[in-house]
């Protein structure tokens, strides 16, 4: 995939998204940005710890891979050239091969705009266009986050279950929801 824009909107606010495939270029801008949001230890994997520019240019290796190899969708959505959000649907393997993962990553200034719903909507749009045989979108949210399930649940994802103490949030173990949604 090349840097090119595969989709624009307008956030709550009045400001215009950009959303692209990402490229190898963007190994900076992506270090840059889930060190910045780790640290917030927000409710995400990353909870403080901080990757290298070689690290994150390898993990980017293997993404750009498996989006060429139709088994991921990565989408990156930049507002005056900032990135501001970072999602992406994996296919699972072998006996799930038609499972995708989802994950999702808004930076602190853009939540509440409308982003998450914006970029959510064109991830899954995405992903059934390019991951062969998809069938369901799974996730999994901490159950103390106030804001994430009550969208996931507009989107359409139903609760399957509930891992107790699976998410480790700042230095407590909170629940971790487990949510899917069937693919149409």
């Amino acid at each position: 995939m090349t840097d090119k824009i595969i989709h624009t909107a307008t956030t709550k606010s009045g400001k215009t998204v950009s959303f692209r495939y990402p490229t190898i270029d963007d190994a900076e801008i992506l270090k840059n940005f889930i060190n910045k949001i780790s640290l917030e230890k927000t409710y995400i994997s990353f909870q403080g710890e901080q990757t290298t520019f070689e690290e994150e240019q390898k993990w980017l290796e293997s993404k750009l891979k498996n989006i060429e190899n139709k088994q991921c969708v990565f989408i990156l959505g930049f507002i005056d050239d900032k990135l501001v959000v970072s999602t992406d649907i994996d296919s699972g393997v072998f006996f799930a091969k038609h499972v995708g993962n989802f994950g999702i990553i808004i930076d602190i200034d853009y939540r509440g705009d409308g982003v998450g719903k914006i970029v959510m909507d064109l991830v899954i749009e995405e992903a059934i266009k390019n991951i062969s045989g998809l069938k369901i979108i799974k996730l999994g949210v901490f159950s103390n986050n106030p804001v994430a399930p009550n969208l996931y649940i507009k989107m359409g994802f139903i609760e399957y279950g509930r891992l107790p103490g699976g998410a480790k949030h700042r230095e407590d173990f909170v629940d971790e929801v487990l949510m899917y949604k069937e693919i149409k």
